[in-house]
């Protein structure tokens, strides 16, 4: 059942790559960076395993390369309309992009509690992703200093994900659907045990009463 699911998914995605190659793959990454709750997790694994079973046209290599590219791409647009606009235009436009007055709060929470070093954390976990650079560029973090933290951080996921993307696209592609369920079962524990701990709990602690500022 799993298999007859996926299966045309992964074909018809297969087809726009076959197309659009590294600059898709850069733009949907773009995308899934800034303003869109696009997963990364669609986009990267169905490259990889695309690579896996047609050799030749896309590499793994270039697949990181195009998905740290584009993922350092939407995080720059949301820094610099950030730092640009700030945080009053943020909260009164960021609910017609999907961006609540509520998750930039937790993404300033999360800023405050890891510093620095939270953007790289950042590029690894799920709803926050997307969200670092907008208390980034709202105290006009040093840009060069961003940029180094979600480049190393966007290329250490991107790789995560192509390995997640041949490992589960073999098991769809054979049909061994208690094989794919194990493994989809276990990855999605693992995120979900990381972001509770370290995106769930630390935008939500401290939060202040509903109504207050």
């Amino acid at each position: 059942m799993l298999h007859d699911v996926f299966k045309p998914l992964l074909d018809w995605y297969a087809g726009q790559l076959e197309t659009g190659g590294y600059p898709l793959i850069a733009l949907l990454m773009a995308i899934e960076s800034s303003i869109a709750p696009l997963p990364s997790e669609l986009i990267i694994p169905p490259a990889a395993d695309y690579v896996h079973h047609h050799p030749g046209k896309l590499t793994y290599t270039g697949i990181v390369i195009a998905g740290t590219l584009g993922s350092w791409a939407g995080a720059s647009l949301m820094y610099w309309i950030s730092r640009l606009l700030g945080r009053p235009f943020i909260l009164r436009c960021g609910k017609y992009f999907f961006i609540s007055a509520e998750k930039v709060a937790g993404a300033e929470r999360w800023s405050a509690k890891f510093g620095a070093l939270g953007i790289f954390m950042a590029r690894l976990l799920p709803v926050v992703r997307h969200l670092i650079g907008i208390p980034a560029g709202i105290v006009r973090m040093d840009f060069k200093l961003y940029s180094l933290y979600t480049i190393l951080g966007s290329a250490i996921w991107c790789i995560i994900l192509c390995w997640i993307g041949v490992k589960l696209g073999n098991h769809v592609r054979a049909g061994e659907a208690r094989g794919f369920g194990l493994l989809a079962a276990s990855v999605v524990a693992v995120i979900g045990v990381i972001y509770y701990f370290f995106v769930h709990r630390p935008m939500k602690n401290d939060a202040p009463p509903r109504g207050q500022k």
